[in-house]
């Protein structure tokens, strides 16, 4: 696909594969929002097809074959998905990346109460290699009390695990997240979201995006 070029704000995290930090546009931000808050109704439930222990999973868009979970429909306008593909076309250039093909798959709100959590996981699309994200829409006031080390605050955080192993090696992040923070990173990364106490909602939005490409060629061999 052609995408027009673009100016990328965005952070670099390693932990043996890479994870990209963006800013979401103020306009893109409050269209999502708004979207979920106006056609709430309409969504389609996301849970059957996810692992969080959370009420409120819905979908704003699949683009994926029909099945009993879930069914092709799309709530988001062609700039959102535009800007979506932007990004992760940037984590795959960034990445030197080769000869690849991408296929947005999907994107879906979880709205995350007191006491509901994402256990340790991983995702894919209707392929096992791409990439997937988080994008965060809103955040409570508090996390709630934190029962014991309170100097290391756990409540509501989002945590990834890395692959790498040996001596040095960083393999947790636990980002300090803000709204408009957007994370990028490989299928097959592990993450989870621990659980908050009290009122307010933690929402967020995760999306999919499938790269079909050649392993060899993307390892320096021709």
């Amino acid at each position: 696909m052609t995408l027009e070029p673009q100016k990328n704000n965005f952070n670099y995290i390693f932990l043996g594969q890479s994870i990209l930090k963006y800013k979401v546009p103020l306009d893109i931000y409050n269209t999502i929002n708004d979207i979920y808050e106006t056609k709430y109704p309409e969504l389609k439930p996301a849970n059957k097809q996810l692992v969080g222990k959370i009420e409120k999973e819905h979908s704003l868009f699949f683009d994926g074959a029909d099945s009993d979970k879930m069914t092709c429909h799309n709530y988001l306008p062609k700039d959102v998905l535009i800007w979506f593909k932007q990004k992760f076309k940037h984590y795959l250039d960034w990445n030197k990346v080769k000869e690849y093909e991408m296929h947005l798959n999907s994107a879906w709100i979880n709205s995350m109460f007191e006491h509901e959590y994402n256990p340790v996981h991983v995702h894919q699309g209707t392929l096992f290699t791409g990439l997937s994200s988080v994008m965060i829409l809103k955040l409570p006031k508090s996390y709630g009390v934190e029962y014991s080390a309170a100097d290391k605050p756990q409540n509501g955080k989002l945590q990834l695990l890395g692959s790498s192993s040996g001596m040095f090696a960083n393999i947790d992040y636990q980002p300090d997240i803000e709204e408009r923070d957007f994370y990028i990173f490989p299928y097959d990364m592990r993450h989870c979201v621990n659980p908050f106490n009290g009122p307010g909602i933690r929402r967020t939005l995760a999306a999919n995006c499938d790269v079909k490409y050649n392993p060899l060629i993307n390892r320096g061999i021709s």
